[in-house]
């Protein structure tokens, strides 16, 4: 099986090659990791303690663990802590949130490239955030007794459907894991149809509730307003996490006398979105620009500082062809969100806050007239942000029970490292 499964990865990057190529032409952005993808490296010190590998993809991945390599950090087992990422956003995140841990890229999953990976991190336990299940990693792992759970566990409708099909595939690489600590009871359901045995499903919550700070204001947000030219005597409205095709839904949905921030999902989409947004303030410019009223956040790690001034939240992804965005952050904040109709991969948070008259859910045509209902009454704001609070602190304690867990199968995994 994992002679094939190779060949058909060779296969896959034989095809595909010319297309990415084109990409990273088009973006001008040519990648530079590819020896680390390929597994290449040194060789980690061996460590004192046992070690964990937590693997994230991207940055929405990245954020969700930040709780929990706190929490294991501050352990008395003190593990030694790894921390993989795939995307170029991905690893810029984790090394500036865990510089102080090693940080390395994940490999493909090529066997050769997985085993010379394991090879220089050598393991004690693998976490994997969400889902990244990949049937020649795992494979790899459970050939050398390494015990593999994924954290945070996630599997939409969609996902569920195409594993589905390829069952036969996949089967047992969900039934090697060593255990699954699932957001809801559907998730888990859906990993165990997979393959997991009944047995190694557990549901804890989901860890991005505990990453969303609960606070009034957030530290340089002052700074960041100033350095936007954001006039903090005007409303302003904060889309956060946006697709192409909302910029310009967005531009004509804003109210005269009314601000808009977009910030888009991927730097890829940045040029594309000032275009849309003639004129605007651009951040990566880092001095103010037009006094058009439009704002166009283009770097990374600062959205939170824009959620805190914003007096409508909009969350993106959810008005076009996509399938939401995270409205956690700016729910712990206190905001007055507005969400689409496409919120399919945060189902659970957008339920929870809609039950609780947290959130209002419209669909386009209701975006116009929704802005300016809430702008104009400020008791309104105040009981919505009230709401989706309350929601976020209800729903927190998920990073604990993953972290109680993983720290008992550290101390009964076989060390790798004699």
């Amino acid at each position: 099986m994992r002679r094939l499964r190779d060949a058909a990865y060779m296969f896959a990057m034989t095809v595909t090659a010319p297309i990415w190529a084109w990409r990273m032409h088009r973006a001008g952005k040519l990648r530079t990791d590819w020896g680390a993808r390929f597994g290449h490296g040194a060789a980690l010190t061996a460590p004192e303690r046992r070690r964990i590998l937590i693997h994230a993809v991207s940055v929405g991945e990245v954020n969700a663990i930040r709780q929990l390599v706190d929490r294991l950090s501050n352990d008395h087992t003190k593990p030694d802590i790894v921390i993989a990422a795939t995307t170029d956003t991905g690893f810029a995140r984790a090394q500036a949130l865990f510089g102080h841990h090693t940080v390395v890229r994940y490999p493909f999953d090529a066997s050769w490239m997985v085993e010379r990976f394991l090879d220089r991190v050598r393991p004690d336990v693998v976490a994997l955030c969400e889902l990244e299940v990949w049937p020649n990693f795992v494979a790899a792992c459970a050939a050398r007794h390494v015990p593999v759970v994924v954290v945070n566990g996630r599997l939409s409708a969609r996902s569920y459907s195409r594993y589905l099909q390829a069952r036969w595939v996949v089967a047992s690489s969900f039934r090697s894991l060593h255990a699954v600590f699932a957001q809801n009871q559907e998730y888990a359901a859906r990993f165990v149809g997979l393959g997991l045995h009944e047995n190694s499903a557990f549901v804890t919550g989901t860890m991005k509730w505990d990453t969303a700070q609960v606070a009034d204001e957030v530290p340089g947000a002052a700074d960041f307003a100033e350095a936007m030219g954001i006039d903090r005597s005007k409303p302003l409205v904060v889309a956060g996490s946006t697709a192409p095709e909302e910029h310009r839904l967005l531009r004509e949905a804003i109210p005269k006398g009314v601000q808009l921030l977009c910030a888009p999902r991927k730097p890829e989409w940045f040029d594309a979105a000032a275009a849309e947004l003639k004129g605007c303030s651009r951040r990566s410019a880092r001095t103010p620009g037009s006094t058009t009223g439009l704002f166009l956040l283009d770097t990374i790690g600062e959205l939170r500082k824009a959620y805190s001034l914003a007096d409508v939240v909009v969350i993106g992804r959810t008005f076009g062809t996509l399938y939401g965005s995270d409205p956690m952050e700016p729910a712990a904040l206190g905001k007055a969100i507005i969400a689409g109709p496409r919120m399919h991969d945060f189902k659970d948070s957008a339920e929870a806050l809609q039950l609780a008259n947290g959130m209002v859910r419209i669909d386009q045509s209701q975006l116009f007239s929704t802005i300016r209902r809430l702008v104009d009454d400020p008791n309104e704001r105040a009981r919505l942000g009230l709401a989706a609070r309350e929601v976020v602190i209800a729903h927190q304690g998920a990073t604990e029970r993953t972290a109680e867990a993983l720290l008992s199968i550290l101390s009964t995994a076989g060390s790798h490292h004699a």
